[in-house]
């Protein structure tokens, strides 16, 4: 048996005006999804237990048949294993992100997306200037950065960024033991930034400059068990986003790089589309991960969130539909983390859709792959960590 999971990340979502009353999943030209729905099982999964927040950490952790509750302990110790970067029992990670904050309000969580280089160079005076023996920080992607603190008492907690867009950031700051020092780190940060090089030239060009770091996400990493014990499949992961390659990594799976593949709009889907069939041929499992409809949403983009998902239909799920149903036993699963709104441009726990097709998959009432037609469907995974069994063995 072949298998392979598409997750599109933050692609599911609400119907809106600007959509003539549609989802983007509705709105969007998917005929590669709508034929595994068709020919398939069409179903929703509770992917954000009960007390957690909707982070895709939390999310795509059900999907790959971990259970939150069991190993969860914070995004930014996952990213930390993507990057293998060493920490201590005793030491705690936090995400580190890069952003502008314009008169208390959250502008940009991204800082404008800023580019690699320049947060590097912002990283490296950061350790220069304000790490100490408390702390470190290390680069990660655009804005997506990470702390190491060690030694202070910490018991806090924190609100992630792209939760607060356009917003005043006073009352999302981190509360509890630690927090004050964070808040010294930031002060710290913020004064140094702003006659930095790479902000001058920003300012100049008209981009967002990195005002400010936002420490969110924080946590210990826990042991994992292997997925390929769990499940007796051996997988590989396609992914740019340091979240799911350090879930991918911590389940021992392995993990492959594509070039152009960006964790943005302007990833390389026809690339990740060719690397996960060929993937095929020397693993059992591909599992291939796209954030740019996440990134349309928290954007408030709903043309660029269906261009992202057509895409996603056309280089990555229509030739895996192809290569797989061109061999023996195969399945092939759609499933969104969580929905990403473009009303409110932050995540929901709202359980999305996923639809499953290949050997041994019955159908049961025809469907196109979209919110409203799950929804009808009395197929529901609860709890989301249970769908990968299901998957594999249903």
């Amino acid at each position: 048996m072949k298998y392979a999971i598409v997750l599109p990340g933050g692609a599911a979502d609400e119907p809106i005006d600007e959509l003539d009353g549609k989802t983007p999943l509705e709105a969007a030209q998917t005929p590669n999804m709508d034929w595994i729905a068709a020919n398939g099982r069409l179903g929703r999964v509770v992917t954000v237990p009960q007390g957690f927040e909707a982070g895709s950490d939390v999310a795509t952790m059900s999907l790959f048949g971990y259970d939150p509750r069991v190993y969860h302990s914070g995004r930014a110790p996952l990213e930390a294993a993507a990057k293998e970067i060493s920490v201590a029992p005793d030491e705690t990670v936090f995400r580190c992100n890069f952003v502008t904050l314009v008169d208390g309000v959250m502008e940009d969580f991204t800082a404008g997306h800023v580019g690699q280089n320049e947060a590097e160079q912002l990283i490296q005076v950061m350790n220069d200037q304000v790490a100490d023996e408390h702390c470190r920080f290390y680069a990660g992607v655009s804005y997506r950065n990470l702390m190491v603190a060690s030694g202070v008492k910490l018991d806090l907690s924190s609100t992630a960024p792209h939760d607060i867009p356009g917003k005043k950031v006073d009352r999302f700051l981190p509360r509890g033991d630690g927090s004050e020092w964070l808040a010294r780190l930031s002060r710290k940060a913020r004064d140094i930034f702003e006659a930095q090089e790479v902000n001058l030239v920003r300012c100049d060009l008209g981009e967002h400059p990195v005002t400010d770091v936002w420490f969110w996400g924080e946590g210990r990493l826990k042991p994992f068990e292997s997925f390929e014990s769990l499940f007796d499949v051996r997988g590989t992961v396609i992914a740019a986003v340091d979240v799911i390659r350090g879930i991918a990594r911590c389940a021992g799976m392995e993990l492959m790089d594509v070039p152009g593949a960006t964790g943005y709009l302007d990833t390389d889907y026809i690339a990740k589309g060719k690397a996960a069939v060929d993937a095929l041929n020397h693993f059992d499992l591909v599992v291939v991960h796209i954030e740019a409809p996440d990134e349309a949403g928290h954007q408030g983009d709903s043309t660029e969130k269906v261009s992202a998902i057509e895409r996603i239909d056309e280089h990555i799920v229509g030739p895996l539909l192809e290569k797989l149903r061109g061999r023996g036993d195969w399945r092939l699963m759609i499933a969104p983390d969580h929905p990403t709104l473009l009303s409110s441009r932050i995540h929901s726990a709202e359980p999305p859709p996923f639809c499953i097709a290949g050997t041994g998959i019955q159908n049961v009432t025809p469907a196109t792959f979209c919110e409203s037609d799950a929804m009808r469907s009395d197929l529901q995974i609860d709890p989301g960590f249970e769908l990968m069994e299901f998957f594999l063995r249903g």
